[in-house]
């Protein structure tokens, strides 16, 4: 089977997130995406970040009768912080049978230099990228790039926590459930 993978802290998952994922099962060969929740990704400052298992536990509501885009945990089982080149090896490993592709916003592929043995992933993995207003998509060498037209949606976690903490309405930026439970469990006040 062919699954992206979509990592990201999803602090808390918003409907920019969903957006994307949809898009990409809609438009692509891929058969599922697996939203893979960093418990905690080593160019972020960690203190803002909800509890991990909280974060998966709104995606999951987020993705309820959702059969074709699902919340990972694997990193919650891999050291920490977590090195996106850990997981797919832990993946492979683990599902021989699997055909990984990355899905991640030109923000963060332009970070890439940065990441762990980066050289592997773009030499091994094929990436789409979707565009992220600012951020250019480059061509990189020997890398199997495919950019996605997909909505430019201007959301951000860090955006929704700020307004959070302004007392604001966060209504149709996160899907219903997960704007019930960040008020329900008083999170990111």
């Amino acid at each position: 089977m062919k699954i992206g993978l979509y990592f990201g802290s999803f602090n808390p998952v918003h409907n920019g997130h969903l957006i994307v994922a949809n898009h990409v099962i809609n438009n692509t060969e891929l058969q599922q995406v697996w939203m893979v929740i960093s418990p905690q990704n080593p160019l972020k400052k960690s203190s803002t970040l909800l509890n991990e298992y909280d974060r998966l536990h709104m995606l999951q509501s987020a993705l309820d009768g959702e059969t074709k885009i699902k919340a990972s945990s694997v990193e919650f089982k891999l050291p920490k912080p977590s090195f996106t080149i850990d997981t797919l090896a832990y993946l492979k490993e683990k599902h021989p049978q699997h055909q990984f592709t990355i899905i991640m916003g030109a923000d963060s592929f332009s970070n890439i230099e940065k990441w762990k043995n980066y050289e592997l992933i773009l030499k091994n993995y094929s990436i789409y990228i979707y565009e992220r207003k600012g951020f250019t998509i480059k061509d990189v060498e020997k890398a199997t790039i495919e950019k996605l037209n997909a909505p430019l949606i201007e959301i951000s976690s860090s955006t929704i926590r700020k307004i959070i903490k302004t007392g604001k309405s966060i209504r149709y930026l996160v899907p219903d459930v997960v704007n019930q439970e960040i008020k329900q469990n008083k999170y990111y006040k």
